[in-house]
């Protein structure tokens, strides 16, 4: 007799926002993304209660802009993108929800301790960063764990320079609560410096697959041949080994002639790589012209990074720049489209408040990176235009996509 195979049993979850990861990730990113922003405004004019002995307040803010904003889109993009990449069924319902849960509770534990809410002195800022530390660790190992699995179930080892990143970055994590734990600043620092290149890095190696996709499928119905941008392997060699060297020499030996070369061969090479992707097209696109001027500001960056050692200026200028560009900018015009990709809008149509979005996040990298450069005495106030500018973008996205994020496909598919 021949065996009848039943349909399986369709996925459902308790509500939509849990039907895939990205749906509640960026949702929570662009929260916190407001949140964790208007926190940093009032703790930099001096109205937090950071223990600066434990930790300073500027990598209290480094952190969680790296592993509380950027992780939870990084979460968000891959545990939806390897779906797509491996056909392995990712976490959703409550198990997706029991991975969110723990970066969110870490998150509270950072905000409880930037604000000094306490049981007596340090005994509350050991608390709030012990169970922080807890949480952060659930959250990166069930998080990694998932494309771990799903990735080495079909063999796809192309993916391995993924992995590479997300295991390193569970070991930066962890170097920054070792040095909390035990007293060692320097330790914090290099744990959260790691952190965030190798966050840099992930853009940089999902951009290079993502950004040309997007801009042809972007462009191509409207033209009358479909276009296809152009890729070159050794560009993204050379690009991989010198943006290696670069934030090795960086964290650990910043010698300013080895600083320069590298920080200039990346900035060349991704600038290559960019004009082979550019189409006049573009501009008439909100959704492809801010991924193009994402990568140009990481570019910029990089030729920030250059200058600085002869110039003079604060090294943070390059580094808040190459953050903007390569965490801010690239995450917003991402998560746009992605968010109406897949929940099945079209991406033609985007809401028409993006293009104040992206030119907000535009205005943060040039208020914060580049006026100080050439105007420092009024430091201060371009600080503050900066977090306004961020705030308001985020404000603006989770306007108009959380009711996006939050609500069924239009086709009625789960996803």
């Amino acid at each position: 007799m021949h065996s009848i195979s039943l349909p399986s049993k369709p996925p459902s979850s308790p509500h939509p926002i849990l039907n895939l990861a990205f749906r509640i990730f960026f949702s929570a990113a662009a929260v916190f993304a407001v949140v964790i922003m208007t926190a940093w405004a009032f703790i930099f004019t001096g109205y937090g209660k950071i223990d600066a002995s434990i930790l300073t307040p500027f990598y209290w803010h480094g952190h969680e802009m790296i592993f509380g904003y950027a992780l939870a889109v990084v979460a968000g993009f891959l545990l939806t993108a390897v779906k797509t990449w491996t056909g392995q069924r990712m976490p959703y319902g409550y198990r997706l929800l029991g991975i969110f849960l723990c970066w969110l509770l870490a998150r509270l534990g950072w905000l409880a301790f930037g604000f000094g809410i306490d049981f007596g002195g340090a005994i509350g800022s050991q608390v709030w960063l012990t169970a922080a530390l807890i949480f952060d660790g659930l959250f990166m190992v069930t998080m990694a764990g998932a494309i771990f699995r799903a990735v080495l179930a079909v063999k796809q080892y192309k993916q391995l320079g993924i992995l590479a990143k997300l295991a390193l970055l569970t070991l930066a994590n962890g170097l920054c609560y070792l040095g909390i734990l035990k007293g060692d600043m320097n330790l914090s620092g290099i744990g959260i410096y790691l952190g965030f290149y190798l966050i840099i890095g992930l853009v940089l190696t999902i951009g290079r697959r993502v950004v040309p996709f997007f801009i042809e499928r972007g462009l191509s119905p409207d033209l009358p041949v479909p276009i296809t941008v152009k890729n070159s392997r050794w560009q993204d060699i050379t690009s991989l080994l010198l943006f290696l060297a670069f934030f090795l020499i960086d964290v650990f030996y910043p010698n300013p002639y080895l600083l320069t070369i590298a920080a200039l061969g990346v900035g060349l090479v991704n600038f290559k790589r960019l004009l082979g992707w550019y189409h006049p097209n573009i501009w008439q696109k909100p959704l492809l012209w801010s991924l193009f001027l994402a990568f140009f500001g990481i570019c910029i960056s990089f030729f920030l990074f250059t200058l600085q050692p002869w110039l003079g200026f604060n090294h943070s200028l390059a580094v808040h720049a190459l953050a903007i560009s390569g965490v801010g900018m690239m995450t917003v015009a991402m998560m746009a489209r992605v968010a109406l990709g897949h929940t099945g809008r079209s991406i033609h149509n985007p809401p028409r408040a993006v293009s104040i979005m992206f030119l907000l996040i535009i205005l943060v990298f040039v208020s914060r990176a580049l006026l100080p450069i050439v105007d420092s005495s009024h430091y201060l106030w371009w600080v503050m235009i900066a977090q306004a500018g961020w705030i308001g973008c985020f404000v603006l996205f989770c306007s108009y996509y959380l009711p996006i994020l939050s609500k069924p496909r239009p086709d009625g598919l789960f996803g």
